[in-house]
């Protein structure tokens, strides 16, 4: 099982006291999918009316939680190395486990269907399989 998080950086009155607790609940949660956004202001929400984080540091914010969101997902995949999946397949040559992370075969394999599916390495960003 996998967990993943929304994330919004540099929302009104965050410190780098708050967004270093984020970014450590995000190891020690072992999230890992995220999807980091930088606050940004719409004017008439109560947010508007709060006192605002510098748009450099937002920036900043949000790229340290997208680093540690990427590690995350490294971490995960090298960890499936030489385990079994169930893979559906949404490409001819792609598919998806169901923690979500990407497989690539050499083999096409049915759109659609579910293969069983031996790790055989990783990528920072994705899997590859072997039908079994």
């Amino acid at each position: 099982m996998t967990f993943g998080a929304d994330i919004i950086a540099g929302f009104p009155t965050e410190t780098e006291a708050i967004c270093k607790s984020s970014l450590a609940l995000v190891t020690e949660c072992n999230l890992t999918w995220l999807h980091v956004f930088p606050y940004s202001l719409r004017n008439g929400t109560p947010a508007a009316r709060m006192p605002q984080v510098n748009g450099r540091d937002i920036k900043s914010r949000a790229a340290r939680l997208r680093a540690a969101g990427e590690e995350q997902v490294a971490l995960h995949l090298r960890a499936q190395i030489g385990k079994n999946h169930n893979v559906l397949m949404e490409r001819p040559n792609m598919g998806r486990t169901q923690q979500f992370a990407e497989v690539l075969f050499t083999e096409p394999q049915p759109e659609g269907k579910i293969i069983a599916t031996k790790i055989t390495s990783a990528s920072a960003t994705q899997l590859r399989g072997r039908a079994m």
